[in-house]
C-alpha cells in the first residue's frame, strides 16, 4: 500500500496592486501610470514553479497591474543590465532602429523576455498593463497591445489582502499559517513605494513572517516595505507603533538614490520639459527608519544582502534578480533539510 504523498511546498508572492507613483514635481502633477516588474518576479518564479504551489497576494486585495516599463529588453539581462542598457540605448539611437531590428538583434533577452510572459499568463491570470509613457522604451511601448490581450484572454486569479491573511492565520479553524512558507517574495518597479509604505498590514505580516521563520525575499523598490516594520495590528484591528522593533538595524540593500535621479532625469519616468521627483527615496527613507543600508555607486552593479538574523533577503534591482534567485534557493534547500 502506497503511502500518502507529502503535500508540496507553498510559497507567497506579494505584488503591490498601486496603479499611479505620485510625483513631488512637477508642483500639482497626477503622477504616472505605475505597476511591479516582472523580471524580478518571474526569476523566482521560474526557480520553484514545478515543485511549489504559489499564493498570490496584494496588500488590498486587488490584481496588481504589470509594468510596460519592465518589459524593456534591457531590463531582462540581470547582471549584465549595465552592458545590455548601454547597447540598446545606442541600437535604439541608431537612424534605421525600429522595434523588428531591436529585437533581431537581441535574441537572448527577447527569448527571456517572451518565457517570463508566458511564465505570468500561467500563473497570474487577467491583469492590467500599464499605459507608456513619453520616454517608455518603444520597442516595449510596440508591443502593449499583444501583451494587454494575451492577458485579457484569461481567467481572473484570486488575491488575498495582506489583512486577510494575518485572519486566516490566526484563524485555529483555517488550515492556511504563514508558518509552513517555505518563503515569501516580493518584486518591485516603482509601485511598492506606493502602498508597500508606512501600511500596518505589511508590518504585521513582516513580523509574523519573521517569528515563523520564513524567509523574506525582497528586491529593489520592495524593501520599503520595511518602513511598516514599526506597526504591529492585534486581533481587533488596533494598529500599535514600536519604533524600537525587531527589524530595525537589519542590513537591507535597495535602489540607490543617485540612481533615482538618474531614472528621472533620462528614462521613463521623466516628466519631459520638467524637473521630476519622487515624494522620497527608497534608500533614504529606510535610512531614517534605522536600517543598515548597503548600496552599490554604479546603479547598474548587482547587490543581494542575506541577513540570517532577522531571515531577510534583498536584492538592489533586476540586475540581482538572478543571484537573489540562486541565494534564495539556497535558503530554501538549507530550511527544508531535515
Amino acid at each position: 500500500m502506497s503511502s500518502p504523498a507529502e503535500p508540496r511546498p507553498r510559497a507567497l508572492f506579494v505584488l503591490s496592486s498601486a496603479r499611479t507613483l505620485p510625483l513631488s514635481r512637477p508642483a500639482g502633477h497626477p503622477g504616472i501610470p505605475t505597476g511591479f516588474f516582472l523580471v524580478e518576479l518571474a526569476a523566482v518564479m521560474a526557480a520553484f514553479e514545478y515543485d511549489y504551489d504559489f499564493i498570490l497576494a496584494t496588500p488590498d486585495g486587488n490584481p496588481p497591474q504589470l509594468d510596460i516599463n519592465g518589459l524593456a529588453l534591457n531590463f531582462h539581462a540581470a547582471g549584465n543590465l549595465g552592458s545590455a542598457t548601454a547597447r540598446t540605448t545606442i541600437q535604439s539611437a541608431a537612424k534605421h532602429s525600429s522595434p523588428q531590428t531591436m529585437r533581431a538583434k537581441n535574441p537572448a533577452l527577447l527569448e527571456r523576455r517572451n518565457a517570463e510572459l508566458a511564465l505570468a499568463r500561467r500563473h497570474l491570470g487577467r491583469i492590467p498593463v500599464s499605459q507608456p509613457l513619453p520616454r517608455t522604451d518603444r520597442e516595449a511601448a510596440s508591443i502593449r497591445d499583444d501583451v494587454v490581450a494575451s492577458f485579457e484572454s484569461l481567467p481572473q486569479h484570486h488575491y488575498h489582502s495582506i489583512a486577510d491573511l494575518i485572519r486566516r492565520h490566526r484563524d485555529p479553524g483555517d488550515d492556511f499559517s504563514l508558518d509552513g512558507l517555505a518563503f515569501v517574495h516580493m518584486p518591485g518597479g516603482h509601485a511598492p513605494m506606493v502602498d508597500f509604505h508606512d501600511n500596518p498590514w505589511m508590518g504585521e505580516l513582516l513580523h509574523t513572517l519573521r517569528e515563523s521563520a520564513v524567509p523574506i525575499s525582497l528586491i529593489c523598490h520592495a524593501p520599503v516595505a520595511l518602513t511598516s516594520a514599526r506597526y504591529r495590528v492585534d486581533d481587533e484591528g488596533t494598529v500599535t507603533t514600536d519604533e524600537q522593533h525587531r527589524f530595525k538595524g537589519a542590513r537591507v540593500t535597495t535602489v540607490p538614490r543617485h540612481g533615482e535621479r538618474m531614472m528621472l532625469e533620462m528614462q521613463y519616468p521623466k516628466v519631459p520639459g520638467e524637473a521630476t521627483r519622487l515624494p522620497y527615496y527608497v534608500d533614504v527613507a529606510l535610512d531614517a527608519a534605522g536600517y543598515d543600508v548597503g548600496l552599490t555607486l554604479n546603479p547598474a552593479a548587482a547587490k543581494v544582502v542575506w541577513d540570517d538574523e532577522h531571515t531577510l533577503l534583498t536584492g538592489n534591482g533586476p540586475q540581482s534578480v538572478d543571484a537573489q534567485t540562486e541565494h534564495l534557493v539556497r535558503i530554501t534547500r538549507r530550511t527544508r533539510t531535515p
